[in-house]
Order: structure tokens, then C-alpha cells, then sequence
């Protein structure tokens, strides 16, 4: 078969201050007609810079130092910025990460989405509002007719991210560029919108370059894989074969930083230790050899030719052969009890309503359900695993507990004492003991304030020793949290964002709390200094007898840090128990949703689970459904889902569910729960 994309010894440069920086080198990539072809690595290895260059869209100080990139014929590097203006949204499309800053927030979804047929075939605007409306029902919008006269913000992140695929084939192009299209979505709306890109390719035989750091979302989807580190090509190979037996060091690494639902057992995660190569100085021997196990003298001096194995390659003078043995880690799964459990905290029928206000006078017209009678209770030196989408309440019940949101009823006790409630807001000193450590640690660290200030404010605050102590604080601080203790004169802009995360963390960690409520603390980040961060909060659990409430819509991460799991829909809890048994044996259909839209790095486990997960959009927390509120998602709901609220009834142990048709049976009907 002929290729449709042929990119070959493609060199991309970018002009610094002082010199270039060689963002890709020498790199080759074919991608047939109907072929998915995924494109993996950190942040930083050239994967973006890739796709960029193809589109012609490399920002003002990067250009095309060499090479060809050939699409049906054309070789697209050498045309002009008018002829490359023809050649976009018409054979080649992108679907950028971040649906929200490629939107006009001023234009309406149907004029946006209609633009390119109006710019490249001439259509009219009846024309183009038609070809809108078909585009959006390809890609499965929920009413799509409505949509088309409503702006962008009136749209959750997956009905975007569906506006922005409807534009990139409104052309109908033969190469569709995907770059990192789901790093911000709910595990279930990124498996529906992966599905989406997956069916358009095989109905329309449309080639797909799939761009992302995570193994997991390409395993199902791709045809073959190229993995990518210091902008250039480390393996290529089928997707079943880099999987199951990959030769780069790198390929190896990447898939063992990832928790996987298939391991049986809780294990320390493999992360990469050190960062990619600054690709601002010259580069000597293997990219790689400075952060890899099996690295030579060999491998530092010179750099690893490709070698080809039939349809393979790979850039290795010492290659693996397949995955990473599981290295078990007794301290790291299970804590010493050396006295019975004490309860730090206890959330008691914890309500919380946001008004919706309108009018002149701002009168109140509604209220946004955000938590509904939650209650549970947390032991010390345990993990909470919070888990659910977006929008179910999980940050809110977060925000109340550090005192940051003050509950509309119900109560939150501390060590016995009550210190959130309706009427009692909680004092500075009560909530030292309660720190958060947020999703964005960039939006949260001021970027006008050196680290050393971020660490030492809350000491100031507290009057907590003198100030010489202080700055040992701040450098024992970042020590613990494995940064030097010169990073303490620098800046948060300095950081890369896994370092920005651990400056998050060492500044919750700054007055000794007892308990901290980590919400979303990895979502945004490669696989790589995932597992870093993960394995540090487990660390310092251990060392400092922590208690942690682990916010997050990925199952995966929370079983991996949990020892208790709260499952919540739309303002409630649905299911509950040690994290072991909500895990292996979900007893909610709403938790086997979740667990089976989880990305799995096994490629035939990830394709036999298409189909299977939740779909569609998450009701209005304004008017929730009657009954049960997730019936109208369930495929197991009948008439008294929509009747009867479902009470929770036991499972075995600690494990709760509220479900009338529970997917096993209950160790005793009627068995009733003090959560709901």
C-alpha cells in the first residue's frame, strides 16, 4: 500500500537567544490510508513539534531546517504559507490539546464548525450550517440542531473536544493529526471521544497520527507505534509487538510507570528517574544513556544507529526484550499497624448547594446540587480515594474539608472536634492540621514569589520558628520532596511541572498536617513523572503517618494509592469499600463504567473493551434525575430506578453499594448503610 504521509529525515529548529534548538532530527514517519498511528514519549521529545510541522504551524521562531513531509503527493514543506492555507482543514486537519483556546469564544458553534467549508468550497451559509450539523452528528454530539447556535463556554470539555473533531473533518481530509486530544477529559469521556476518532477512520479511511504520552490510550487504538525521546526515533514497531516485546530501554520504561488494572498486586512504580535532554546543547552518544539502566561507555560516546528487523527499528546497543518484571516492595503495599485504627476525620450528611442567582438584584432562581448527604470517615495514616467525573462533587467535598468552602448542611469533624459546619467556619489554627494540594500547581503557586517565599508564607503566617529556622524548614522541605535546596531562589516558571507538583506538595506539607486532600495531583502529567509523584506521596505517607483524600476520576491511580474508595455520581456516593473489593468486585454498574474505560497497556485487553463504558454526558446538577441519578446512563436501569432512590445495602465487609440491580449479590438483602 502506498503511503498517504511520508515524512522523511525531517529537521526542526528552533532559534533561541544564543543559538538554535533542534526539536526533531533526522525523523521518519509513514502513515497509510485508513492507519492509526500512534506517536509516544514525554513532554518535551518532539511529538507536538512533529505534528506542528506537518500542519506548517510552528510558532514564529521554528522553522524546517531539512527533510520532506509528502501528503498524497505534495511534499507540504516546500509550499508557500498561501498554498499551505488551501492544504489545511481540506487534506490535512489538527485536533488540538486544548479545545478551549482553539475555540472562538465570541463566534458560535455552528459558524465555527462551517467556517472551513465556506473557505474552501465556496459554501453558503445554509450550506455550511448543513455540513455542520452533519459533521456533528458523525461525531455522536448530543443534540447536535441545538448545538449550533450556542458558544463554546455553554459546553462541557468533552462536547469541545467533540466540536473540535466535527471542525477538523467538516472537509472531509484524509490525515487527521490528534495531538494529546483526551489529556484533559474524564477517563469515560476520553474513551467515547477515542472511540469516535476510531470509527471516522475506518468509515471515512481517513489516516490518523495519534499523539500522546500515555500507553495506554494507544494501545487499543493504534496500528503501530513510534516512540520518540530527544527528538528522534527510539523504536517503531506493530502496536501488539512494542507491547508485548519492545527492544528500547525507553519504550520498556514508559510502559512500566504506568499503574495497570491487570497487575494483581499494589507495586512501586517504575519512573524514569531525571529529565529529557536539553535540546539547546549539542548531544553526544545515545539520548537516552544519561536516565537508562543499561547505559555503556558505548552508548554515551556514540549514538545508536536505527535497526531494522523487518517492519521494526529501533535505536538500542543494549536492547530489552519486552516488558518490565513487577518488582514487589513488601513496605511499600502494606503499613505496620502497630496500634488500632484511630478516626481522623468524619464527614456526617454533608450537604453543599451553590445558588444560581439572576435579575438587577441578583435574586436566587435555582441551586446547583454540587454534594447531596454524603457521609464517610477517614482513619490516620490511610488513603481516601475519591473517584468519579467531573462535576460529580469530588473537589467540593475537597474544598470543605480544608476549609476553603463552608458546607450548606451536615457537619466535618477533625480529631472528635467539629470544625466545619453551617454555622461554625473554621479558624487558622484549625486548619493547619488540613492542607490541599491542588489539580494546576502552576495556576496555584504565585508566580511573582520565589519558592523560598511560596514554602516559607504559611510558616510566616503561623509565626512557626524564627526566621533562620524558617529557611532550614524550606530547605529540609524541598529535600524532602527531592528537589535541591537551591531551588528555593528561583521562580515557579523555572519548573518544569512535575517539579511544580512537588513544590505543590512541600508547601502543603510546610506546617506538619495530618491530612491532605490531593486533588487531580497528576492528571496533567507525563506517565513517567506520574509514577515519581505517586511513589513520593506513598514515601512520605509512611514517614510522616499522613492521611490522605486522593481526588481523581482515573480508578487506576486511585487503587493504586487507596486504601478505602468512594465512588460518586452527581453529588453522591454509589458505592464504597476497601479498595481491594470496589476494585476486583464492583458491585455499581456506574464503578464498572469507570473501570472499563480506564486505558489498559495491553492492546488486547484495551480492544475487547470497546463498547463497554459509560456513555453519553453527565445530567444537569440543577435537576438531577428522580430516583437514582444515574439511571439514565445505566444500561441496567428500569422503571424503579426512576421511582425509588436505591439504598445502600452491604457486599461483604466495608464494601456498600446503592444499586437495585447490583452487578453481585449482596451478603444480606437490606443490610443498610450509613452512606448515601
Amino acid at each position: 500500500m502506498s503511503s498517504l504521509l511520508s515524512v522523511n529525515n525531517l529537521k526542526v529548529q528552533f532559534a533561541t537567544r544564543k543559538t538554535f534548538a533542534t526539536a526533531v532530527d533526522d525523523f521518519s514517519l509513514s502513515i497509510n490510508p485508513g492507519e492509526c498511528v500512534g506517536l509516544v514519549g514525554e513532554s518535551g521529545c518532539g511529538k507536538t513539534t512533529t505534528g506542528l510541522a506537518i500542519m506548517r504551524l510552528l510558532p514564529g521562531n521554528g522553522h524546517i531546517a531539512s527533510g520532506n513531509i509528502v501528503l498524497d503527493g505534495v511534499d507540504l514543506a516546500t509550499l508557500s504559507e498561501k498554498e499551505m492555507q488551501s492544504q489545511r482543514g481540506r487534506t490535512v486537519a489538527l485536533i488540538p490539546q486544548d479545545p478551549m483556546s482553539s475555540l472562538n469564544p465570541t463566534m458560535k458553534i455552528g459558524n465555527q464548525i462551517g467556517e472551513g467549508v465556506r473557505i474552501h468550497e465556496g459554501a453558503s451559509e445554509e450550506e455550511a450550517r448543513k455540513r455542520a450539523l452533519e459533521v456533528l452528528e458523525m461525531v455522536e454530539m448530543p443534540r447536535p440542531a441545538e448545538r449550533l447556535d450556542q458558544y463554546p463556554f455553554e459546553l462541557s470539555g468533552g462536547l469541545r473536544q467533540r466540536v473540535i473533531i466535527a471542525m477538523g473533518l467538516v472537509c472531509r481530509p484524509k490525515l487527521l493529526i490528534a495531538d494529546e486530544p483526551t489529556t484533559a477529559l474524564d477517563v469515560t469521556i476520553q474513551a467515547q471521544i477515542l472511540d469516535i476518532i476510531d470509527n471516522l477512520r475506518t468509515e471515512l479511511n481517513m489516516g490518523v497520527l495519534l499523539i500522546t504520552h500515555d500507553m495506554g490510550v494507544i494501545a487499543g487504538r493504534s496500528d503501530r507505534v513510534v516512540v520518540m525521546y530527544g527528538g528522534v526515533k527510539a523504536e517503531e514497531a506493530s502496536t501488539d509487538e512494542l507491547f508485548t516485546s519492545m527492544h528500547h530501554p525507553y519504550a520498556q520504561a514508559l510502559l512500566a510507570s504506568m499503574p495497570n488494572l491487570e497487575n494483581a498486586t499494589k507495586h512501586e512504580l517504575a519512573s524514569i528517574a531525571g529529565l529529557p535532554p536539553d535540546l539547546t546543547k549539542e548531544i553526544v552518544g545515545c539520548r537516552f544513556a544519561p536516565r537508562c539502566a543499561f547505559a555503556t561507555d558505548q552508548c554515551r560516546a556514540q549514538e545508536p544507529p536505527l535497526t531494522f528487523v523487518g517492519d521494526r527499528a529501533y535505536a538500542c546497543y543494549h536492547p530489552v526484550d519486552g516488558p518490565r518484571p513487577v518488582v514487589i516492595r513488601p513496605d511499600f503495599v502494606a503499613r505496620v499497624a502497630t496500634a488500632p485504627a484511630k478516626e481522623i476525620l468524619k464527614v456526617e450528611g454533608l450537604v453543599k448547594e451553590f445558588a444560581i442567582k439572576a435579575g438587577l438584584v441578583r435574586h436566587k432562581v435555582g441551586a446547583i446540587s454540587a454534594v447531596s448527604n454524603v457521609s464517610f470517615s477517614i482513619n490516620e495514616g490511610e488513603t481516601f480515594g475519591l473517584v468519579g467525573e467531573s462535576g460529580c462533587g469530588k473537589t467540593t467535598i475537597g474544598r470543605m474539608v480544608v476549609g476553603l468552602e463552608l458546607p450548606t448542611a451536615g457537619t466535618i469533624s477533625f480529631d472528635g472536634n467539629v470544625v466545619s459546619a453551617k454555622n461554625h467556619k473554621p479558624s487558622r489554627e484549625d486548619r493547619r492540621q488540613r492542607q490541599m494540594m491542588f489539580q494546576d500547581p502552576y495556576s496555584s503557586l504565585n508566580p511573582r514569589m520565589k519558592v523560598s517565599q511560596i514554602l516559607g508564607e504559611p510558616l510566616l503566617v503561623q509565626r512557626e520558628g524564627s526566621k533562620s529556622e524558617q529557611v532550614e524548614r524550606v530547605s529540609a522541605l524541598l529535600l524532602s520532596v527531592g528537589l535541591e535546596p537551591s531551588a528555593a531562589d528561583r521562580y515557579p516558571h523555572e519548573f518544569s511541572g512535575g517539579q511544580r507538583q512537588r513544590i505543590g506538595f512541600a508547601r502543603a506539607l510546610a506546617l506538619n498536617p495530618r491530612l491532605i486532600v490531593a486533588d487531580e495531583p497528576v492528571s496533567a502529567l507525563d506517565v513517567s513523572i506520574q509514577a515519581q509523584i505517586l511513589n513520593l506521596m506513598k514515601d512520605l505517607q509512611r514517614e510522616h503517618n499522613l492521611s490522605y483524600i486522593f481526588v481523581s476520576h482515573d480508578l487506576a491511580v486511585v487503587y493504586y494509592m487507596a486504601d478505602t474508595i468512594a465512588v460518586m455520581y452527581l453529588g453522591k456516593i454509589v458505592e464504597i469499600g476497601d479498595a481491594e473489593s470496589v476494585f476486583r468486585s464492583p458491585a455499581h454498574p456506574y464503578t464498572q463504567g469507570l473501570l472499563d474505560a480506564v486505558p489498559v497497556p495491553n492492546p488486547a485487553e484495551a480492544r475487547s473493551r470497546r463498547g463497554r463504558q459509560v456513555t453519553g454526558e453527565l445530567p444537569s446538577a440543577v435537576n438531577p434525575p428522580s430516583g437514582c441519578r444515574f439511571r439514565t446512563r445505566c444500561p441496567k436501569a428500569q422503571d424503579i430506578c426512576a421511582n425509588v432512590e436505591p439504598p445502600f445495602e452491604n457486599f461483604g465487609g466495608t464494601h456498600q453499594a446503592a444499586c437495585h440491580f447490583p452487578l453481585i449479590a449482596p451478603v444480606s438483602i437490606g443490610a443498610r448503610a450509613s452512606h448515601s
